[in-house]
Formats: structure tokens, sequence, C-alpha cells
């Protein structure tokens, strides 16, 4: 079991749990209640929120900002600069930290750089949000979503490359079922 890395610089508060291999680079702050999994690397200057959960081989790039009420599966790639809401209509001279709206990041799912998404939602599995995309609405499995609100341009395989009609991979070779509404793993490479 491989210790943590926490940089000289990064702030991890009391009470947050941080996993085996684990590395917190510089200016990073990882608040009380927050838990962050085995093989993580959290980059320069990200903020992990109180209460925040954080699976295991999790990336997240400089500059992001992970708000209480947000929770991100294993193997979830977040883009520089990419940003979480938590209040649907903020104001400043409004508390309401009592309506955060949870967001779910599934397993595999990469969001680019300067994406936004809006709490609320859901992000399936596998799914790829484009830089600088706004997400409005749920982001079903595997959907490669693009623009501002963000729609479905494709369907991705585990691996990250864009599905043909067939539905067979021609990175890795895993097939799914492909339709207009859905896509679903089949099975690997034989």
């Amino acid at each position: 079991m491989k210790a943590p890395y926490v940089h000289a610089t990064a702030i991890v508060d009391a009470g947050a749990r941080i996993g085996s291999g684990t590395r917190v680079w510089h200016f990073t702050h990882v608040s009380a209640g927050s838990v962050v999994g085995a093989r993580c690397v959290l980059g320069q200057n990200v903020f992990v929120g109180p209460g925040v959960e954080i699976g295991d081989g999790v990336k997240i790039q400089n500059n992001v900002s992970v708000y209480a009420g947000v929770v991100l599966a294993d193997d979830v790639f977040l883009g520089p600069s990419c940003v979480f809401t938590n209040v649907l209509t903020p104001r400043a001279h409004i508390e309401r930290k009592d309506e955060f709206a949870p967001t779910a990041v599934g397993k595999g799912v990469t969001v680019g750089a300067n994406a936004t998404i809006v709490c609320g939602h859901r992000l399936g599995e596998y799914s790829l949000v484009g830089a600088g995309s706004v997400v409005t609405k749920d982001v079903p499995a595997h959907a490669v979503v693009v623009g501002n609100p963000a729609r479905r341009s494709a369907w991705a395989c585990r691996c990250g490359e864009i599905l043909p009609s067939d539905g067979v991979c021609a990175r890795c070779g895993d097939q799914y079922e492909v339709t207009a509404e859905r896509c679903r793993w089949v099975k690997s490479r034989e």
C-alpha cells in the first residue's frame, strides 16, 4: 500500500480521507469530510468541497473545483478549468446551502477543458463532454456531447474512441449495440 503524496503547499483538512497512491499537487485544498480514492491525481489549484466523494483512479486537472453535492465515480477525467455548479439560482444575498442539487459523474467519464456542468444532472458511464460545452441535462452512458447547450454528437467506446454505426470500436475491438437513443456495451474483442 503506497502512501498518498501531498505537496507542501496543499491543504488537507482534518477529517478528509486520501486513498493510497493518490497525489495532491500545488495549492490544492481538500476539505474536511471529503473522501478521495486510491491512485487519484489532483492537479494544481484544485478544490474539493466538504463531503465530496471521489472514486479510485480519478484525474482532476488544474483549476477545478469539485463542490459539495458532486460525486465522482472511478476513473473519471476532469479537464483543466472545467466547472461544476451546485445551486440553480444563486444570489449573493440569499443563503442557499440547503438547495445544493446533486451531480453524479459515472465511471470512466471525461469532461473536457472549460466545460460547465449545471448541477442536478447525471453524466452516464463513459460519456464524454467536449471542451467548452455546457451540460444542462442528463447525459446518457457512452454519449459524446458538445456545444451550448450540450447535445449528443456521437457515441464513445470505453477506450474513448468515437464508435462507427456498426458499433465495433476500431481501436480496441469492443462491440456495442448502438441506436439513436442509446449505446450499450455487448462484448470485448475475442
